[in-house]
C-alpha cells in the first residue's frame, strides 16, 4: 500500500481540480477490478461500486477525500509576480518560502514575502497575512508571466514522499491520500459484501462533493477514512496533542462536527482489541470531516470514522506512521467482514 500511497501523494488534487487524482483512481480501480461500476459526479466525486460475496446494494459505503489544499492565482503583477489566495485552511507561517507548481504546465515558483531587512519591528511580530505574500515564478514582467500562468490557476506544494525515522512517513497530501490508498487496495481483493467507495471531491472547503455522494447513493452506514492532527510536539500540553503517530488508527466518537454512531465506534473498538491492533481516539475535540455531511444526507446516515495520525496537516510536508496505515486497512477488512457476518445472521445493520 505504501507505493500507492506514494504515487498519490505526487498527484496535485487542489479542491476543485482533482481531475489528476480523480484520473489515477478510475484507471486503477477498473485495473484491479474489471467489474467494477465506475462513474463521477457533476461536482466531481468518483463513485465505485463493487459487488461482494454477500449481495447487499449500496448499504455500506467507505469515503476519503481526493482533494488536498494549494493556492489559487488571483492577480499577476507589472513585475511579474503572482498574487494568490489559499485553498482550504492552510497556516501562512509554514508557507512563506515554500515551492509550488502552478497549472496544468507546472509551472515552477516560489511562496515569497518582503525581505526581513525591510521590515520594521511591529511587522516582524507579526504572522504576515495573505495579502503581502507572493509567488516568484521567475518572469521578468507581466507579459512573461502571462504567458505561463493564467488567472485561477491552482497551484499545489511540491514534496518528495519519503519514509523517514522511526517508521514515519512524510509527503503533501498526506490528507487524505491515506484513506484513498486504503480503499484502492480493498479494490483490489474479494469482498464479503458489496461496497461502495466514494472517492469525494473539495472537502477541504467544506466537505462539499460528500453530500452529493451520501445524496446519490444512499447508503445505511458509511465509514470515512482519513486523516486526522496529531500535536504530540514539545510545548504542547498533553490533553491538547490530540493523538499521535505511531498510537494506531484514530477511532472517532466525536468531533468538532459530527457525533458518530456510538455501536459503529464500539464495533471498530472491539475489533482492534480482539485482533491486537493498536487504537487510540480523540483526547480533545476538534477539526471534522464528511462524516458531517454524510451523516445528514436525506433521512440520515450511521457514520463511523477511521483516521491516521498526521502531524502538520496543510502543511507543506505532513508526517505519519506507516505502521497506523497498514492497521487502517487491517481495521477496515475487518470491518467489512463484521457487517457481513451480521447480515448473514439477518442482524439489521441500520437502525430498527
Amino acid at each position: 500500500m505504501l507505493n500507492t500511497l506514494k504515487e498519490l501523494c505526487l498527484l496535485n488534487g487542489v479542491s476543485g481540480e482533482e481531475d489528476e487524482v480523480r484520473w489515477y483512481l478510475a484507471n486503477q480501480a477498473r485495473k484491479a477490478a474489471p467489474s467494477v461500476h465506475v462513474r463521477t459526479d457533476a461536482i466531481g466525486n468518483l463513485i465505485v461500486f463493487k459487488k461482494g460475496k454477500k449481495s447487499t446494494g449500496n448499504r455500506l459505503m467507505l469515503a476519503a477525500h481526493m482533494d488536498e489544499v494549494g493556492i489559487i492565482v488571483t492577480r499577476i503583477t507589472d513585475e511579474g509576480f503572482l498574487k494568490f489566495d489559499f485553498v482550504g485552511g492552510v497556516d501562512r507561517r509554514v508557507a512563506i518560502g515554500k515551492p509550488v507548481v502552478i497549472g496544468h504546465n507546472k509551472v515552477p515558483g516560489v511562496i515569497g514575502l518582503k525581505a526581513i531587512h525591510l521590515t520594521t519591528k511591529e511587522e516582524r511580530k507579526k504572522v504576515p497575512k495573505t495579502e503581502s505574500l507572493y509567488i516568484d515564478i521567475g518572469a521578468k514582467d507581466k507579459p512573461s508571466a502571462e504567458r505561463l500562468v493564467q488567472l485561477g490557476d491552482y497551484g499545489a506544494f511540491v514534496c518528495e514522499p519519503e519514509e523517514f525515522g522511526d517508521g514515519l512517513f512524510k509527503a503533501k497530501a498526506i490528507d487524505d491520500r491515506v484513506g484513498c490508498a486504503v480503499m484502492l487496495k480493498l479494490l483490489e481483493e474479494d469482498l464479503p459484501l458489496d461496497v461502495t467507495f466514494a472517492f469525494t471531491a473539495q472537502e477541504e472547503v467544506g466537505t462539499r462533493g460528500a453530500f452529493g455522494a451520501a445524496f446519490s447513493v444512499t447508503p445505511e452506514i458509511a465509514l470515512v477514512l482519513e486523516t486526522t492532527t496529531a500535536a504530540g510536539l514539545p510545548g504542547v500540553e498533553s490533553h491538547r496533542r490530540v493523538c499521535a503517530p505511531g498510537k494506531g488508527p484514530v477511532i472517532s466518537y466525536m468531533d468538532g462536527s459530527a457525533i458518530y454512531d456510538r455501536e459503529l465506534f464500539e464495533t471498530l473498538r472491539r475489533l482492534s482489541e480482539e485482533n491486537g491492533i493498536p487504537w487510540q481516539t480523540k483526547e480533545y475535540i476538534a477539526g471534522g470531516n464528511d462524516a458531517r455531511t454524510i451523516q445528514r444526507a436525506k433521512a440520515g446516515v450511521r457514520v463511523a470514522a477511521m483516521s491516521a495520525a498526521t502531524r502538520y496537516l496543510h502543511a507543506p510536508a505532513s508526517v505519519g506512521s506507516v505502521a497506523d496505515f497498514e492497521h487502517m486497512l487491517q481495521l477496515t477488512r475487518l470491518f467489512l467482514a463484521e457487517m457481513a457476518q451480521r447480515l448473514e445472521e439477518g442482524i439489521k445493520i441500520e437502525r430498527e
